[in-house]
């Protein structure tokens, strides 16, 4: 017998061999019983597509290339999860990247993309307010990019994120509610729209209650844990310390659980305690954690199946801006209560 070919079969169907190669693609173009009747063929003669040939013909990688700016954090390894529980599911492998939050080095990682080695690329950025051009290369090479938590303001695409504002404003009216009278904000120390977000929360919920923020408790924190311990441990030592404390990160919550359990100030008793973060043990603390986990695992399922709904058809451009928002749950424990 003949080589198994697509060319083969729609000699046997007396189709051209676009319309099979359609076919087995599962194209919109093609009508449901002629998918039939090449399917069924391409069954009984146990025909196998060369996927790497298909691929090349296609230029297509079938891969998505995924741009995280810190693989420790628990938010971004169930962002990964996500994405890999569909991904897999549709025929497509993740390549994931960590650019150590350091915009030179996304800008490496990308380039390195350029050539053609995946078909999208998802992305939480370093910095959103440095240069962006790196961005732009992508789109000239009509690789579609997919924005997740830290998102591009001035590129559009695709961009995932969580009601960081709201889940901030409520964390904090908690806290004053709970009679907290100076409380700090812990954030880190970048330009990011989800901490600027998570700040002007915790600003909104001072106003609603009559108070008077204190812009030195409004604290950045650079990526050195061990400098990060320092600034706390010497902020918690004052006698006019605070009395409460918002986390925007999880390093910082638990490095404020460490300071405080170091400096022997008692939970919630002297300091409530409210954290961004994804653990799955913050429970288990003692105290257990308060804590505003985001949706990273359901976010990262989203995206996944968006994109690969855009890469399948060409009637969706995911060029276009579109924002999509997922609400995080907040869960009062111990730490505040």
């Amino acid at each position: 017998m003949s080589e198994i070919t697509i060319k083969f079969l729609a000699e046997k169907l007396n189709l051209a061999s676009s319309t099979v190669s359609r076919a087995l693609n599962d194209s919109h173009e093609i009508s449901d019983k002629t998918k039939k009747r090449v399917l069924d063929l391409a069954k009984s003669l146990n025909f196998q597509p060369n996927a790497n040939a298909r691929s090349l013909r296609e230029q297509k990688s079938k891969t998505i290339g995924v741009i995280v700016p810190d693989r420790v954090n628990n938010f971004f390894n169930l962002v990964i999860e996500g994405l890999e529980s569909v991904c897999r599911e549709e025929g497509y492998s993740l390549i994931v990247y960590n650019s150590y939050e350091d915009v030179e080095q996304e800008k490496k990682i990308i380039y390195s993309l350029l050539g053609g080695k995946v078909d999208a690329v998802v992305i939480s950025l370093a910095d959103e307010e440095k240069e962006v051009q790196h961005l732009e290369w992508l789109r000239e090479k009509n690789i579609p990019i997919l924005f997740f938590d830290r998102v591009a303001r001035h590129v559009s695409g695709l961009k995932y994120t969580t009601n960081d504002l709201e889940s901030a404003y409520l964390a904090t009216k908690h806290l004053l509610d709970k009679g907290c009278k100076k409380v700090a904000f812990l954030g880190l120390s970048n330009t990011s729209s989800v901490g600027k977000a998570r700040q002007d929360g915790f600003i909104k919920a001072h106003i609603e209650h009559g108070l008077v923020y204190d812009k030195n408790l409004l604290i950045g924190f650079g990526h050195d844990d061990i400098e990060n311990q320092k600034v706390l441990e010497k902020l918690f030592y004052k006698i006019n310390r605070p009395d409460g404390v918002l986390a925007a990160a999880e390093k910082l919550g638990i490095a404020t659980l460490r300071a405080l359990h170091n400096l022997r100030i008692k939970i919630p008793e002297q300091v409530r305690i409210v954290s961004f973060t994804n653990m799955q043990f913050a429970d288990l603390l003692s105290p257990a954690l308060s804590t505003i986990a985001q949706p990273a695992f359901e976010l990262g399922s989203t995206c996944a199946k968006e994109l690969i709904r855009g890469l399948k058809s060409k009637n969706i451009n995911l060029f276009e801006e579109k924002k999509i928002e997922l609400p995080s749950k907040f869960t009062i424990r111990d730490s505040s209560k």
